[in-house]
Parts: C-alpha cells; structure tokens; sequence
C-alpha cells in the first residue's frame, strides 16, 4: 500500500532584484520546501522519495544529493558568485509550463555547475511525469518518443562569441532581455561555468515562444576552463545540444531522438567536440547544423570522432548542413542508416566560399551507402548560387557496415539511457 507523508521545512524567500521579471513569476520567490510524496520505490520495498522543490536562485555551497529528488519550479538559477553542487546519482525533474512557466536550470556567468556523475550513477534531468525514482537511472512510461514535458539545461559564461553588430554580449534565446542572468559572451576564453561528467538530459524542449523551444544543453560563450564530458540528451523537442560560442571542449556526447539538430554550433565556437554519437529519430532534421561567425570575429570549431546514424522510416534525417559563414574541421565521421535523399550541405555562397578558402575543412568520413546511392560523393551537395567548389567529398569513402575504422568510441557511452533502454548495443 502506498505511503503519504507529508513534512514541512521552514522555507526561506528571497526578494529579487532583476531577476524573474516575467509576468507569471513572483518577485518574492520560495527557495526550498519538502513533501515526501506517493513516490514508491516501484520494484518494491514500500520505500518513499523526498522530493525537494525548488524556484528562484540557488544559495552559495547548495548540494543537491542522491536520497531526493529536486524538483524544478520554474526557472531555477545559479547566480554570479553561487556553486551548485549535484551528487552523483541526483535526479532532478522539471515541470511542465510554456512560455514564462517553463522550468529550467540555467547558471548564469561567474556561477558555477558541478555535476560530476558516474557510469553507475549517472545524474538525471527528467520530467516530473517520468516514473523513475531514487536509486534508479531509468523510469518504465515515457520513452524516445515524450519530448517537450519542460525546458532543459543552460549554461552562460564569459567566453569569447562572434555576435552581429560585434556586441560583447547577448541575451541567450528562451530567457526575456530583462532578466540579467540570461547574458552570455565576453572575452575570457578560458572562463570557468564548472563541471559536468556522466549526466543524461531527457525529455525537453518546453515551448518558450513561437517556434522557439529550450534545447537539452545550451551552451553560451561557455570557457575552457569548463569540463564538459559523457552528456547524453534524449528526446528533446529542439537541439539536443548547442553550442554558441565559446572555447569549451566537450567530449562523449550522445543525442537520441531530437526533434531538430543533435549538435549545432554557433556565433564562432571555437573549441574541441571529440567522441560523439548521433542516432536520429523519426522527426529529427540533421546530425550537424554548423553556423559560424556573426560579426566579425572569428573562431574555428573541431569536431571529431564521430557516429552518425540516421533514419530511413521517414523524410526527416540529415547528415549535416554547414551555413551561415561556418568555419572548422570535421574529421573521422562514420555515418550509416541514412536515406538517398540525405546530404552533407554547403548552404550557401558564404560558406562555399570559406570552402575554397580553407576556412572550412573536411578530413576523413566513411558512409555507408544507402540504396540508389552509387557514389560517396553524391551525399555531398553545394547548394550556393554562384559560387562553384571542387573536391567536396573527396576525403570521404564508401565502406560496409562494421567496416568502418573511423568514428566515435561507442563504448564510451555504454552507460546511456540510449544504450541500456534503447538498446543501441554499445
């Protein structure tokens, strides 16, 4: 028989001052409060859950630990000067809301994220509607198919971005201009916003305008100083993980079902992404969407080590779109279960031009081909209006599945919810 227990904390309020300055969000805001709720341990044992709400900003040295669950009311920030600590095994889930109600966790610049999880015990963003209670790394009712039960993780630092007008800074997308700790950018590339290991985003995307929706992980003008390693994001309405900006390397990613990108990057990031897998879902767009620069600073991204895998069941599904002045190396790609009608995509005359100019390179891709595709080189298009390239998609190969010698090391993220639900084989 279930347990309903009911335990009330002093709570503490804290007034903000330019912060939350939506409509529907209160200026006086409650910061903690408990309920033990009807949360059993369903494999049994009659065993209860706190779950920790949680709204407004963090205090400085909270640790969120792995015998509660915390529950994102909203949006719930670490501010400049704050450290969040989350213990491995931690599961946090977001409530539902659109718009204003969109719950989120964003640190914001000079505030610090450390999540450092592990493979047994990985840490958990979810929804609130996801059964999976503490102790466990996964629930038995949603799947790759729930997106969009509520926002996602954002992270703002201080480093280096490339925006139109060359301003110095920028409000990042989901958060109104006047709230403060939406600003991202500056000019300390190796800026630190924390630590970040062994954590799986699951189930996001809440609305927050229209067509505008949270990615799992957004990553604006985020240092070097910041690690950022084995992040997995799974059913995401949007991007699963987008960078804007920034110098931060990131390393182990693994976007499942996304309903747009899996990893994009923006505005002149400029650091290292090593060891990525990409398994596409029925309404997923491209694997890679890669714009560069806005203003006139420069950055050039490295992404390497990849897996890509595509989709046949539907018309949805893209190897990568390279757009918008995009500028970087792509290198050591292995990409299998694509349709014919998938390509890697020079949008435009900017971007075929940086093509010519060596600004955007290529090395080693192994694909294998889909039926009616008889050579490599017809998976690589250049779609600019006037300006010609030569030699796009000679450093890629046709190889047989299981062949390939390149690619992510898959193993890596055998710990996945992709891999130990979605049974993905790693």
């Amino acid at each position: 028989m279930k347990k309903l227990l009911s335990i009330t904390l002093i709570l503490s309020a804290l007034v903000l001052t330019g912060c939350f300055k939506d409509d529907d969000a209160p200026l006086i805001i409650e910061t903690s409060s408990t309920t033990i709720i009807n949360n059993e341990n369903p494999d049994g044992g009659g065993e209860t859950c706190p779950v920790i709400a949680v709204t407004g900003e963090i205090a400085d040295g909270t640790v969120w630990t792995n015998d509660n669950i915390y529950q994102l009311n909203q949006k719930v920030v670490v501010p400049a000067g704050a450290t969040l600590t989350i213990n491995p095994g931690t599961i946090i889930k977001g409530s539902s809301g659109t718009g204003s109600l969109a719950s989120a966790l964003i640190v914001a610049r000079d505030g610090t994220l450390n999540a450092n999880g592990t493979a047994d015990e990985p840490i958990i963003f979810t929804s609130t509607q996801d059964n999976i209670t503490c102790g466990q790394t996964a629930g038995t009712n949603l799947d790759q198919d729930d997106r969009g039960l509520w926002g996602g993780l954002i992270v703002l630092g201080n480093a280096p971005c490339s925006f139109s007008g060359d301003i110095l800074e920028a409000q990042i997308e989901g958060i109104p201009a006047d709230d403060s700790f939406g600003l991202y950018g500056g000019s300390v590339a190796n800026d630190s916003s924390g630590s970040m290991r062994y954590i799986s985003i699951r189930h996001g995307g809440a609305l927050i305008g229209e067509g505008n929706e949270i990615n799992g992980l957004t990553l604006g003008g985020v240092g070097s100083g910041t690690i950022i390693d084995n992040i997995e994001v799974v059913a995401n309405v949007d991007d699963g993980i987008e960078f804007f900006g920034g110098t931060c390397d990131a390393s182990n990613l693994l976007v499942w079902a996304q309903g747009d990108d899996a990893i994009d990057i923006d505005q002149a990031y400029s650091g290292t992404i090593d060891n990525a897998v990409v398994v596409l879902g029925d309404i997923s767009d491209h694997a890679f969407e890669i714009d560069g620069p806005e203003g006139t600073g420069s950055g050039l991204f490295t992404l390497r080590n990849a897996t890509i895998i595509g989709n046949t069941t539907t018309a949805n599904g893209e190897y990568a779109d390279y757009r918008s002045n995009a500028q970087g190396l792509t290198e050591n790609v292995y990409a299998y279960g694509f349709k014919d009608s998938s390509d890697v995509e020079l949008d435009n005359d900017g971007v075929a031009t940086n093509y010519n100019n060596g600004d955007l390179t290529f090395g080693p891709w192994e694909i294998v081909l889909p039926a009616g595709v008889t050579n490599v080189t017809e998976i690589f298009v250049n779609k600019a209006e006037s300006v010609t390239v030569t030699g796009f998609g000679s450093t890629a190969t046709a190889v047989t599945e299981g062949a390939q010698t390149i690619g992510a090391i898959t193993s890596n993220l055998s710990w996945t919810f992709s891999n130990v639900v979605g049974g993905l084989g790693f």
